[in-house]
Protein backbone atom coordinates (compact mmCIF):
# COMPACT_ATOMS: atom_id res chain seq x y z
CA UNK A 1 0.00 0.00 0.00
CA UNK A 2 2.76 2.49 0.93
CA UNK A 3 5.80 3.01 -1.22
CA UNK A 4 9.14 4.48 -0.19
CA UNK A 5 8.07 8.08 -0.93
CA UNK A 6 4.90 7.70 1.16
CA UNK A 7 6.97 6.36 4.06
CA UNK A 8 9.48 9.23 3.76
CA UNK A 9 6.69 11.80 3.75
CA UNK A 10 5.02 10.21 6.77
CA UNK A 11 8.31 9.86 8.65
CA UNK A 12 9.13 13.56 8.18
CA UNK A 13 5.57 14.65 8.94
CA UNK A 14 5.57 12.64 12.18
CA UNK A 15 8.92 14.12 13.20
CA UNK A 16 7.80 17.68 12.51
CA UNK A 17 4.04 18.14 11.89
CA UNK A 18 4.54 21.89 11.41
CA UNK A 19 6.54 21.44 8.21
CA UNK A 20 5.18 23.40 5.30
CA UNK A 21 4.60 21.69 1.94
CA UNK A 22 7.88 22.92 0.41
CA UNK A 23 10.03 21.93 3.38
CA UNK A 24 8.31 18.54 3.63
CA UNK A 25 8.83 17.90 -0.09
CA UNK A 26 12.49 18.92 0.16
CA UNK A 27 13.16 16.60 3.11
CA UNK A 28 11.37 13.71 1.37
CA UNK A 29 13.32 14.38 -1.87
CA UNK A 30 10.34 15.17 -4.08
CA UNK A 31 8.51 18.19 -5.47
CA UNK A 32 5.85 20.13 -3.55
CA UNK A 33 3.21 19.14 -6.13
CA UNK A 34 3.97 15.42 -5.78
CA UNK A 35 4.10 15.68 -1.98
CA UNK A 36 0.76 17.49 -1.93
CA UNK A 37 -0.92 14.84 -4.14
CA UNK A 38 0.51 12.06 -1.98
CA UNK A 39 -0.75 13.68 1.23
CA UNK A 40 -4.22 14.08 -0.27
CA UNK A 41 -4.18 10.39 -1.22
CA UNK A 42 -2.97 9.37 2.25
CA UNK A 43 -5.75 11.43 3.85
CA UNK A 44 -8.37 9.94 1.52
CA UNK A 45 -7.15 6.43 2.36
CA UNK A 46 -7.46 7.19 6.08
CA UNK A 47 -3.72 6.84 6.73
CA UNK A 48 -3.52 10.49 7.83
CA UNK A 49 -6.40 11.22 10.15
CA UNK A 50 -6.29 15.00 10.06
CA UNK A 51 -4.63 17.93 11.70
CA UNK A 52 -5.17 18.82 15.29
CA UNK A 53 -3.93 21.19 17.93
CA UNK A 54 -2.60 19.26 20.89
CA UNK A 55 -3.07 21.14 24.14
CA UNK A 56 -0.73 20.22 26.99
CA UNK A 57 -3.12 19.91 29.92
CA UNK A 58 -0.18 20.11 32.35
CA UNK A 59 0.58 23.63 31.09
CA UNK A 60 -3.00 24.53 32.01
CA UNK A 61 -2.50 23.54 35.63
CA UNK A 62 -3.73 19.93 35.63
CA UNK A 63 -1.18 18.04 37.74
CA UNK A 64 -2.95 14.75 38.51
CA UNK A 65 -3.63 11.90 36.09
CA UNK A 66 -5.40 8.74 37.16
CA UNK A 67 -6.14 5.60 35.18
CA UNK A 68 -9.42 4.07 36.34
CA UNK A 69 -10.17 0.47 35.41
CA UNK A 70 -13.78 -0.64 35.59
CA UNK A 71 -15.51 -3.97 35.66
CA UNK A 72 -19.14 -3.49 34.73
CA UNK A 73 -22.25 -5.33 35.85
CA UNK A 74 -22.76 -7.41 32.73
CA UNK A 75 -26.10 -8.76 33.93
CA UNK A 76 -27.52 -5.53 32.54
CA UNK A 77 -27.90 -5.75 28.74
CA UNK A 78 -27.12 -2.05 28.13
CA UNK A 79 -24.38 -1.74 30.76
CA UNK A 80 -21.59 -0.88 28.29
CA UNK A 81 -23.65 1.56 26.23
CA UNK A 82 -25.04 3.41 29.23
CA UNK A 83 -21.69 3.54 31.04
CA UNK A 84 -19.87 4.87 27.95
CA UNK A 85 -22.59 7.41 27.22
CA UNK A 86 -22.29 8.87 30.72
CA UNK A 87 -18.48 8.66 30.86
CA UNK A 88 -18.26 10.77 27.69
CA UNK A 89 -20.04 13.58 29.56
CA UNK A 90 -17.28 13.93 32.19
CA UNK A 91 -15.03 16.76 30.90
CA UNK A 92 -11.98 15.56 32.84
CA UNK A 93 -12.03 12.17 31.09
CA UNK A 94 -9.39 12.39 28.37
CA UNK A 95 -9.57 8.85 27.06
CA UNK A 96 -11.95 5.91 27.15
CA UNK A 97 -10.84 2.41 26.19
CA UNK A 98 -12.78 -0.86 26.22
CA UNK A 99 -11.25 -4.31 26.71
CA UNK A 100 -12.00 -8.00 26.59
CA UNK A 101 -10.97 -9.70 29.81
CA UNK A 102 -11.14 -8.96 33.52
CA UNK A 103 -11.23 -5.18 32.96
CA UNK A 104 -14.07 -3.88 30.79
CA UNK A 105 -13.30 -0.15 30.50
CA UNK A 106 -10.40 2.19 31.28
CA UNK A 107 -10.78 5.93 31.75
CA UNK A 108 -7.90 8.38 31.84
CA UNK A 109 -8.90 11.23 34.16
CA UNK A 110 -7.07 14.49 34.84
CA UNK A 111 -7.49 16.95 37.71
CA UNK A 112 -5.89 20.16 38.93
CA UNK A 113 -4.83 18.55 42.21
CA UNK A 114 -5.80 15.70 44.55
CA UNK A 115 -8.72 17.63 46.07
CA UNK A 116 -10.10 18.27 42.60
CA UNK A 117 -9.63 14.60 41.68
CA UNK A 118 -11.44 13.53 44.85
CA UNK A 119 -14.36 15.80 43.90
CA UNK A 120 -14.49 14.40 40.34
CA UNK A 121 -14.29 10.86 41.69
CA UNK A 122 -17.08 11.33 44.22
CA UNK A 123 -19.45 13.46 42.13
CA UNK A 124 -18.89 12.18 38.58
CA UNK A 125 -17.13 8.81 38.55
CA UNK A 126 -19.01 7.02 41.32
CA UNK A 127 -22.30 8.10 39.75
CA UNK A 128 -21.53 6.31 36.46
CA UNK A 129 -23.99 3.45 35.86
CA UNK A 130 -23.41 -0.30 36.13
CA UNK A 131 -20.07 -0.26 38.01
CA UNK A 132 -19.25 -3.60 39.62
CA UNK A 133 -15.63 -2.77 40.53
CA UNK A 134 -13.12 0.10 40.17
CA UNK A 135 -9.34 0.06 40.35
CA UNK A 136 -7.49 3.39 40.43
CA UNK A 137 -3.89 3.75 39.30
CA UNK A 138 -2.24 7.10 40.05
CA UNK A 139 -0.01 8.19 37.19
CA UNK A 140 3.56 8.83 38.32
CA UNK A 141 5.61 9.38 35.15
CA UNK A 142 5.18 9.23 31.39
CA UNK A 143 8.22 7.39 30.07
CA UNK A 144 7.32 7.34 26.37
CA UNK A 145 4.65 9.33 24.62
CA UNK A 146 3.66 9.74 21.03
CA UNK A 147 1.77 8.23 18.19
CA UNK A 148 4.63 7.98 15.70
CA UNK A 149 4.51 4.75 13.75
CA UNK A 150 7.78 3.00 12.79
CA UNK A 151 8.03 3.58 9.05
Amino acid sequence: MLDDLDRRLLRHLQADPALGPSALAERAATTPAVASRRLVRLRSAGVLKGREAIVDWRALGFTVEVSLRFTLDKTQPRAFDEFLEEARKVPEVLEIQTFLGRVDVRLSVIARDLAHYQDIYRRRILSLPHIADIEALMHVARIKEGEAVPL
